[in-house]
């Protein structure tokens, strides 16, 4: 990064001798090469010679020492010593440099902006680059100093630069960096890392000068006023003023200039009380946070303060005190997020991905007050600023939404010995931080742990819970598992692989001796336990989706620093050591991994408190398959799965696969089903035992219905009314399905498997959806193109499918049509039986709309005869099994099945027959006036005329049309109704208009049926087959037509006096029209006109007071 202001003034004093006994004795000025005769090139390697002693103490010096500290030590340092120290000062590794100009080591991340993935615009490469273009020019060290020219080179966006860099180094570390570019980021700029990386490689090619006070002390006054003089006038436009300042003040006897010794020297390196560490921009730090997360997430935001929480843990592995600084920036920033606050107040959570960072916030500081060797006033700092943060209001909990009761972090319980809790409320993010502060390593046993491969105990053999040495003789560390497993972390972490390494697996030996001894203590109270037929949960609080990941952690450390330690790749010093001493005869690192997981993720542990809680549990979990998925199977691994498989089956309360789990253990499906693909193919017994066991999920089960297993299919779904909920209980459910899939897809061809699983999922699946799920796979899988359908798999298909029936006949299901429509059919690809077998029991399965809308239809239809290639017997007796569904149905519920009876019946006269008495029977009182003209249309059309009129006499005696109701979606049906009767006869006419006449008082209507009948002659349909036809129309003088006569002239009295009651001016022109039409009414009678006449004489008097409206009248009709 580059710095934007100049350097800071120089702490050290530097004086003539005389003026202070630490004071340097004058020595000759002069500069030589870095490089030079009698100097080792450092780690360069460039030659074989060996080290001088000069340079090998130089050397240690520069690593350890202040400068100021060496100068007071001796009177007087030679001047080779002098030079041989400074140039030792400088950093000889790139490792560091790299790390504070790019996110990681490797220089596969791009700059903290983020907006550019080329590699090659990386600081580090840049720099590189630029050195090795030869752009780094006029390299100068002068002390503890070094300064250059970098040249960036001219391209499209902009021209060419020429940079003017400094670096300030001690103790071979760059303490600050000063650079013309202007570049404002958190790391060093391109231009810093060339010039650093000159120094590095070419030490050689840099002059190395003494610092400049040396040079000074060597000057006389003469020489002195000349070099003033000159400096004066080659920068005299930046350093006058400051010049005649200083010069001012020296002349003043008072002047507080001259009330020290000595003066500052920006060369001399740093002073006792300087702390020395690399150079970090803090604001920048603070900046860049800020904006990332002013952004919410967008931008990659998220990702960038992730890399951001990567460097810490980079700077913590090199063991650079910047990584707890840095990190205290960072959470500055984050508590200082005004969402924080505005969250609070809006009772909302904050996302998945803000969250995440707050939990990585929170393991990263539990790392770092766990380094084992930390001083205790750092610690005390630390503790002072988490204190702090978590004192404040908006500080976040621990669980993302609100406190819980959890064990003290310090509090190493045995399994099963939480009875004393302390209620802890409210628990942040930095709880278990502070928690750990007060952790110590002082344990004797727990040093020799991480000290040595070698510390054993051949002779221990007490077997106590609290044994330090297992039956081998190997070590045991017996802690709060998490907390132990941070302590590996924290290992790992601050850059010690091996010793994580050895605690990680004293740790891995302590959970296999516990989870022996938990064994032996279920198999001795098995009898009461199983008696009691009650578990409790022996841990409440779970190692996955645990805050601190110890199962994860214990993984990665035995997977990749074990590799690391393996194939040797570790430091010189651990490649010495015997690797394998670790490890028991035949076992790896990789082997102890996947056990280690297979233990954490079989552990019975109690469902966390809310929604963040209970989807990290299921996050992490996947996360820890995935891993294991990685790893390929070998007959160790194997092996080890059997054992493991054997220890969740038989361990009782303490497997989360015990033979009796408590209501709210987290379950067990998507953990099996990785166990069951695994075990399948090498033992398939134990793999099925497994899977069936985990298939369970206690927490829908209803007491009142689980005494009743012998009719699984009957249980019903019971939610319990419970507090907290659990908020991801449809990811279980579909896992739980997953799980059950995967079983029947592996039984596939084995009946008796088929059928064990079949009950299983009966038994413990109580969702419909899922269930239903699990049909459509099984009959999938059942009819793979590539082989003949299975047909045992099918009936399974089918069976679940019958299933999903009971269940869902008297709940609402918006895919309820979807079911029944697969059921058909699935029950089509088992056979005619099947079919058959659905009508006879409908009434447990369907209701008698789908029985016979969908079921009875499907079954009839053409498809299915052909799909099934059936003959005529069999063609018969599904037809009558189809039209026994039908009346059937049609009893039940005629309004919506008495047609689709008729239908299905129409090719057997008896049952036909049936099913038109079954609709004259509810005609009277159970059915509407549509169903019945919608069945006498039918009839109609299948040419029951007769049949058809009688339907829709009793549909008009349900009928009741009013004055106003001129659009009335059942004016077509009597009409209709009208039609066929005029077109059977006088008669058939006669006999309905007095029930038209009854129901309809809607004179258009009326008017409408009048001229209908009066156009043509009654009988025309019939008569057509007679061959007599007088063609005479009817009389409106006489019945029936007289009485419709009358009917619609009132209809019309009536409706003009409705209308006129509130009518308004807009509807005057409307309502002329209406008389119009009515005087057409009038006068169809002999003496119509007379009646009109009166009518309008009647209106013109009631009506007086609408003078604008009868002055119309009277326009229009006199």
């Amino acid at each position: 990064m580059a710095e934007r202001v100049q350097q800071p003034p120089a702490k050290r004093l530097c004086c003539r001798p005389g003026y202070n006994p630490a004071c340097r004795q004058g020595q000759r000025a002069g500069g030589v090469l870095c490089g030079g005769p009698g100097s080792a090139p450092g780690g360069l390697g460039k030659t074989h010679n060996p080290e001088s002693l000069l340079d090998i103490a130089a050397r240690r010096v520069a690593e350890k020492w202040p400068f100021q500290r060496v100068e007071e030590r001796f009177e007087r340092i030679p001047e080779p010593v002098q030079r041989r120290i400074v140039y030792w000062s400088f950093p000889r590794s790139e490792k560091e440099i790299c790390m504070y100009s790019s996110f990681n080591s490797g220089g596969d991340e791009s700059g903290t902006s983020g907006e550019n993935n080329d590699e090659t615009q990386l600081p580090f490469l840049r720099g590189v680059t630029l050195l090795e273009g030869g752009w780094v020019d006029n390299v100068l060290q002068v002390g503890f100093h070094l300064s250059g020219t970098v040249t960036d080179t001219a391209t499209s966006s902009q021209p060419e630069m020429v940079c003017s860099v400094s670096v300030s180094f001690d103790r071979c570390k760059i303490t600050a960096v000063t650079c013309s570019c202007g570049n404002k980021d958190i790391f060093y700029c391109a231009h810093v890392v060339a010039l650093a990386l000159y120094r590095v490689r070419k030490p050689e090619q840099v002059k190395l000068h003494l610092p400049i006070s040396e040079t000074l002390f060597q000057m006389s006054r003469d020489q002195l006023q000349k070099f003033v003089q000159y400096l004066i006038s080659v920068h005299h436009t930046e350093v006058l003023p400051t010049a005649q300042k200083l010069a001012d003040e020296i002349l003043s006897t008072n002047s507080e200039i001259n009330q020290v010794h000595g003066a500052p020297d920006p060369t001399a390196g740093a002073s006792v009380d300087d702390e020395n560490c690399w150079h970090l921009d803090e604001e920048q730090v603070q900046e860049q946070v800020k904006l990332f997360l002013s952004q919410g997430g967008y931008h990659g935001s998220g990702k960038q303060l992730n890399l951001l929480f990567s460097k810490v843990r980079e700077m913590l592995r090199m063991r650079d005190s910047n990584g707890a600084r840095m990190l205290t920036l960072i959470t500055e920033q984050f508590m200082a997020d005004p969402r924080l606050a505005l969250w609070r107040q809006q009772g909302t959570t904050m996302n998945d991905k803000y969250r995440q960072l707050w939990d990585e916030l929170g393991a990263l500081w539990m790392c770092i007050v766990l380094n084992p060797h930390c001083k205790t006033e750092q610690k005390c700092s630390w503790l002072r600023e988490l204190r702090r943060w978590n004192s404040v209001d908006v500080c976040p909990w621990e669980d993302g939404n609100h406190g819980n009761d959890l064990p003290n972090l310090t509090h190493s319980l045995p399994q099963g010995a939480h009875g004393n809790q302390e209620s802890r409320p409210h628990r942040t993010v930095f709880t278990r931080a502070i928690e750990a502060c007060d952790l110590h390593w002082q344990d004797r046993h727990l040093q020799h742990i991480i000290a040595s491969d070698l510390y054993a105990n051949y002779c221990y053999h007490d077997n106590q819970d609290g044994s330090l040495f297992d039956t081998r003789g190997w070590p045991m560390w017996h802690e709060h598992v998490p907390t132990a497993c941070a302590r590996v972390d924290a290992l790992r972490s601050h850059g010690y692989p091996r010793e994580a390494l050895r605690l990680a697996i004293a740790v891995v030996n302590t959970l296999r001796r516990q989870q022996q001894r938990q064994l032996e203590h279920f198999r001795r109270h098995k009898k009461e336990l199983l008696h009691k037929a009650i578990t409790s949960i022996t841990n409440m609080e779970g190692w996955v989706g645990h805050p601190l990941d110890p199962i994860g952690t214990l993984f990665s450390t035995l997977t990749e620093t074990g590799r690391g330690a393996e194939e040797g790749v570790l430091t010189l010093c651990l490649q010495r050591l015997p690797v394998q001493r670790l490890l028991g005869e035949g076992e790896s690192y990789g082997a102890l991994a996947v056990e280690t997981a297979l233990i954490g993720l079989g552990q019975q542990r109690v469902m966390p408190d809310g929604l963040y809680a209970q989807e990290k549990v299921c996050r992490n979990e996947e996360q820890l398959l995935a891993k294991l998925q990685e790893v390929e199977l070998d007959d160790t691994l194997v092996k080890i799965f059997r054992k493991q498989a054997v220890f969740l089956l038989e361990s009782g309360p303490y497997s989360g696969l015990g033979e009796i789990v408590h209501r709210e253990s987290v379950p067990m499906h998507t953990f099996t089903r990785y166990l069951f693909t695994s075990l399948l193919p090498h033992d398939a017994e134990l793999a099925y035992k497994i899977a069936l066991r985990a298939m369970r999920l206690p927490v829908l089960e209803s007491t009142a219905s689980s005494g009743d297993l012998s009719r699984p299919h009957h249980m019903v779904s019971v939610v319990p009314n419970r507090y907290p909920r659990w908020f991801t209980l449809s990811h279980i459910e579909s896992q739980q399905c997953e799980l059950a899939s995967t079983m029947l897809t592996a039984a596939k061809g084995d009946s008796c498997k088929l059928e064990t699983v079949l009950e299983s999922i009966q038994k413990n699946i109580h969702s419909s959806s899922h269930i239903f799920k699990l049909a459509q796979d099984a009959f999938k899988i059942a009819t793979l193109m590539d082989s003949l359908p299975d047909i045992t798999l099918l009936k399974v298909s089918l069976e679940l499918g019958l299933q999903v029936m009971r269940i869902t006949l008297s709940t609402l299901n918006w895919r309820r049509r979807e079911m029944v429509r697969w059921l058909v059919t699935c029950a089509t690809e088992v056979g005619v039986y099947a079919l058959d077998s659905i009508m006879q029991s409908w009434f447990t399965l369907f209701t008698p709309t789908e029985a016979t809308s969908i079921v009875a239809t499907t079954v009839m239809s053409n498809t299915t005869i052909v799909r099934l290639r059936l003959d005529c017997h069999q063609q018969e007796n599904l037809a009558s099994s189809a039209r026994t569904l039908a009346l059937q149905c049609a009893m039940k519920d005629p309004q919506n099945c008495a047609l689709s009876a008729l239908t299905l019946c129409e090719k057997d006269h008896i049952a036909f027959e049936t099913a038109y008495q079954i609709v004259l029977d509810a005609a009277v009182a159970g059915m509407s006036y549509t169903q019945l003209f919608t069945i006498a249309r039918y009839m109609e059309h299948r040419g029951y005329p007769m049949r058809a009129y009688k339907l829709a006499t009793l549909a008009m005696a349900h009928l009741n049309l009013s004055y106003n109701q001129d659009t009335h979606p059942a004016i077509n049906d009597v009409l209709w109704a009208c039609a066929l009767s005029h077109s059977l006869g006088k008669n058939e006419l006669a006999a309905v208009i007095p029930l038209v006449v009854k129901s309809v008082k809607c004179a258009t209507v009326l008017s409408d049926i009048l001229r209908r009948c009066t156009l043509t002659t009654p009988g025309m349909v019939s008569a057509l087959h007679s061959r007599r036809n007088s063609g005479k129309l009817m009389s409106l003088d006489k019945a029936p037509l007289r009485q419709l006569l009358d009917a619609t002239i009132g209809a019309y009295i009536n409706t003009t006096h409705s209308r006129l009651t509130h009518i308004s001016p807009r509807h005057y022109s409307e309502f002329i029209e209406f008389l119009g039409k009515s005087r057409e009414t009038f006068l169809m009678a002999h003496d119509g006109h007379i009646q009109f006449t009166q009518f309008i004489d009647n209106l013109k008097q009631i009506y007086k007071g609408k003078k604008k409206l009868m002055m119309l009248v009277r326009e229009r009709f006199g």
